[in-house]
């Protein structure tokens, strides 16, 4: 697999798009890096961008550097029939190994019917046939977000499909599967001990073959947990002693059967967000959360991040508009010589709005930026 990186000349003529519409991309992404006020509660700024002083060792070294495929659905998705850009897993893959990444993340196991392997792979077939693929262009999976039962206690049905997506996972050669939701929406204390139960249970026959069961945040999963004061009209509590629900969750979990994936830019909202609240005595506190100091407290148990970047916004309601990895402002660098052990964790590039409805090279073009400035960044 060739791991060097590309130019831009290279990266135009790989994806086959004009040099207009490319400048066009680059110009826009260049844009979102602008300088914008600190939200958090340390220095803010851009990531270092190839080319740079090259200074230091690699944060993220050449192994753990990945992407979640929901990040290219569009492409994945995409009929080879009508196109000739990459289309279909095999493709996708091909294109990412280009770029350098050497893991990927799976959000679901469809393509386009007329890609190689048809529409479904989401079999031990399928699977089989993924993994060849995989390791034809160098690339390792490392996780899933997949199913989780909805049931609980577990119903038959769940659990026969729970563990066929193990057997997925293991076919594919993960040490990890997972989710992309919260272990629950809730914000009482109650409903976040149901769900560690349930987590458990999955957890254990999660271990029993082999694999890590991992959860995955939004923002709301680091608001505060209500769990004191008055009680409202049927019975719940209405404040809180300033725990937020997924410290909670981790405090009351086994570290050898639940495992998390943070994701740093909705940590980030989170941030922004949730900075006050009411306390059991009924008065207002103060406490700005800090993701990195978090993962330092609890290393282990975070093996996987989504690497995804935002500029400032503050009319939004979550602080920052999401942008390319590498051009916005929430510090990587920072964030990855805090909590250290390179060779432990596992950063996912995403972006959830690459996919484009105009350009369709977009998705693909923004993976790349994503790998360059993820392979940039240097203590």
């Amino acid at each position: 697999m060739n791991t060097t990186q590309h130019t831009d000349e290279d990266l135009r003529r790989s994806l086959g798009i004009g040099r207009r519409r490319f400048l066009s991309t680059c110009t826009a992404v260049a844009a979102g890096a602008i300088a914008a006020p600190v939200l958090g509660a340390g220095p803010v700024q851009a990531a270092p961008r190839p080319g740079g002083t090259g200074r230091g060792q690699a944060l993220v070294p050449a192994d753990k550097r990945g992407i979640i495929l929901y990040t290219v659905r569009d492409a994945t998705g995409r009929d080879p029939l009508s196109t000739s850009l990459p289309s279909g897993f095999r493709a996708v893959f091909e294109q990412l190994a280009r770029f350098g990444y050497r893991q990927v993340e799976f959000a679901g196991y469809g393509q386009h019917p007329n890609a190689p392997g048809g529409a479904n792979l989401e079999t031990v077939q399928g699977a089989r046939l993924l993994r060849r693929w995989l390791d034809e262009y160098g690339l390792r999976a490392q996780g899933n977000h997949g199913f989780i039962p909805g049931s609980w206690p577990l119903t038959a049905t769940d659990l026969d499909t729970f563990k066929k997506h193990l057997e997925i996972a293991n076919i594919l050669g993960m040490a990890h599967v997972g989710t992309g939701g919260d272990p629950t929406s809730s914000s009482y204390k109650s409903d976040w001990d149901v769900a560690a139960d349930k987590w458990h249970a999955l957890g254990e026959i999660a271990r029993r073959a082999g694999l890590k069961l991992y959860t995955h945040n939004h923002d709301a999963a680091y608001g505060f947990l209500l769990d004191g004061g008055p009680l409202d009209a049927q019975g719940r509590p209405t404040r809180s002693s300033g725990v937020r629900k997924l410290e909670y969750f981790l405090g009351i979990t086994d570290p050898k059967l639940v495992w998390l994936e943070m994701d740093i830019f909705w940590a980030h909202v989170a941030q922004y967000k949730f900075r006050t609240y009411t306390a059991h005595d009924g008065s207002t506190q103060t406490d700005v959360f800090d993701p990195a100091g978090l993962v330092t407290r609890h290393d282990k148990r975070y093996p996987l991040f989504h690497a995804k970047d935002g500029v400032v916004n503050t009319t939004n309601g979550m602080g920052y508009d999401m942008v390319p990895f590498g051009t916005g402002v929430i510090d990587y660098r920072g964030f990855f010589s805090r909590v250290g052990h390179r060779n432990y964790h596992n950063p996912m590039v995403e972006q959830d709005n690459a996919p484009s409805a105009t350009d369709p090279s977009q998705s693909l073009a923004h993976a790349a930026i994503g790998y360059r400035n993820l392979a940039a960044l240097r203590r």
